[in-house]
């Protein structure tokens, strides 16, 4: 009986081989998982610091909707609060990719991790600096549909160098980005869907299906 398995479990090695030469296998869920929650935490502060005023929630003329978004002091809290989701997010991501590569006996970073990176910072160094000359212009109301949208092109690039999954959420954050261009007073609404929701369903399919599942099988 052992011989009669020996060919299926030399399929399975070449297989794996196969897969961590040209795909990063080593992304965990949990960290899909954690950022989604930074999201949602960080819109939940972003609203707070809005006032919770209703009228980012409704479509009116764009001088009325940022009449509240000028505040100097505003605009630094929403900055430094974005910041540190955005740290918080690539920290709880490191750390469970990592925890899961030494598990697994992978290296962490390698060629296809750096191809990985590189085109998801493409995109996503584009989509910054979009932002950048939308604030210079006071174009605010459409910095969350650009982040949206770049973010979504950034996990399709990328996708190429890891699991299926990345392209698939990379789609929906797309279409997302552009319901917020439609229906820009709901931006922030749209952003928490995209960045904390996406990324909460994403990371549990991906946790189930490649830790849990493979796990028990």
């Amino acid at each position: 009986m052992e011989k009669s398995n020996e060919p299926i479990q030399q399929l399975t090695e070449i297989r794996d081989l196969m897969e961590r030469s040209s795909r990063f296998i080593s992304l965990s869920g949990l960290s899909g998982i954690s950022a989604g929650f930074i999201a949602l935490a960080g819109s939940s502060i972003a609203f707070f610091i809005l006032g919770f005023d209703q009228r980012y929630f409704t479509i009116k003329p764009y001088a009325e909707m940022i009449a509240g978004l000028e505040s100097c002091f505003s605009w630094f809290n929403i900055t430094l609060d974005a910041l540190v989701m955005l740290a918080l997010a690539l920290s709880s991501g490191i750390y469970f990719t990592t925890r899961r590569a030494r598990r697994k006996g992978m290296k962490v970073w390698d060629n296809t991790a750096r191809r990985l990176v590189i085109n998801l910072l493409i995109p996503l160094g584009a989509g910054g600096i979009l932002c950048l000359l939308f604030i210079y212009h006071q174009l605010y109301l459409f910095l969350a549909p650009v982040t949206l949208l770049f973010y979504g092109l950034a996990l399709i690039n990328a996708s190429k160098y890891t699991f299926h999954e990345i392209r698939i959420l990379g789609i929906s954050v797309i279409v997302l980005g552009l319901l917020a261009s439609w229906l820009p007073g709901y931006g922030l609404l749209f952003w928490a869907a995209g960045f904390g929701l996406g990324h909460i369903v994403y990371g549990g399919v991906m946790y189930y299906r490649y830790e849990v599942r493979r796990d028990k099988g």
